[in-house]
């Protein structure tokens, strides 16, 4: 009877372990796919991460659903792009979320303030569109930026989680290793595309293009976030007469019928850039994001 209790006990007790074990992860809410998957490839089995947006969702406009808000409450970490990005929501996460662990830093962690931004310090005239005064914030396109980005959040990972600080470090060389080598392979690939024209529906892929030497002739939109007219639209048509674009190009999160009605009138091949993890099927992490992305762009040349 006695060894029958003292086993109970101890299963109770493994279960206990086990729960605290689980329990100790640090708690990561993250914006955007992109950095769901950075936290994952620096955390490993360290962290547990939620992510708020999808691949086929606008950042720029997300409605702060309670639970969200519960997930920002029990956060140990936020990790966002920020440059306004998320400005319509992210703020009020953080207030009715009411957690002092993630209110600024070390838990509140900004990938745009991490890198040098193009754009930065323009002027926040609502006239001009759906700007960003502190630069355009999607700096994970280029692959630099994002392994600067990528060490200042396994250093931020070592700071909020001591004991753990030199598990984080070595994934981050681990990954600085596989994707240095992964930048000179997506290079090589790319190299066809180097001084090619495209047209872009929205300025999501500045740094992608100046990565690897494209060119950005002309924008669906006629201001940021700003609805294509009949009459931008029929100057594109007129501007591409003169000196057609390789590809037309948009974010799966995009309404398509602008870039779609030109390919048309054009003949010039629409393409919808995975943009993100999850995308499309192939993009699973941040390596078969890149990945896609040229794929999808060298296979423009096929439908002309």
């Amino acid at each position: 009877m006695i060894n029958r209790i003292l086993l109970k006990l101890c299963f109770v007790c493994g279960l206990g372990v086990l729960s605290s074990s689980a329990l100790a992860d640090m708690q990561i809410f993250a914006c955007e796919p992109e950095l769901e998957a950075l936290a994952k490839e620096l955390g490993g089995d360290r962290v547990s991460v939620s992510v708020a947006t999808h691949a086929k969702q606008d950042v720029h406009y997300i409605q702060a659903r309670p639970s969200l808000i519960n997930k920002v409450r029990r956060a140990d970490m936020v990790v966002c792009t920020g440059a306004s990005l998320e400005i319509g929501w992210l703020p009020v996460l953080l207030k009715k979320g009411a957690n002092p662990k993630v209110q600024g830093e070390p838990g509140l962690f900004m990938a745009a303030e991490q890198v040098e931004l193009i754009g930065a310090g323009s002027v926040a005239d609502r006239s001009q569109g759906d700007v960003h005064p502190e630069g355009n914030p999607h700096a994970f396109q280029d692959p630099y930026r994002m392994l600067s980005i990528a060490q200042k959040l396994a250093d931020r990972l070592g700071v909020l989680d001591s004991d753990n600080k030199a598990y984080y470090l070595e994934r981050f060389s681990d990954f600085k290793g596989r994707w240095l080598k992964a930048i000179t392979n997506w290079e090589t690939k790319a190299a066809p595309l180097k001084g090619q024209a495209v047209v872009v529906h929205h300025k999501s892929w500045e740094y992608f293009f100046n990565w690897l030497g494209i060119d950005m002739v002309a924008s669906i939109e006629p201001l940021p976030g700003i609805p294509p007219t009949s009459s931008h639209l029929s100057q594109l048509v007129t501007q591409m007469e003169s000196k057609p674009a390789y590809a037309i190009v948009r974010a799966p999160f995009t309404n398509k019928k602008g870039s779609v009605w030109l390919a048309k009138r054009t003949g010039i091949c629409e393409v919808e850039l995975a943009y993100t993890v999850g995308g499309s099927q192939q993009t699973t992490d941040l390596f078969t994001l890149f990945d896609s992305m040229i794929d999808q762009l060298l296979g423009a040349e096929q439908c002309k």
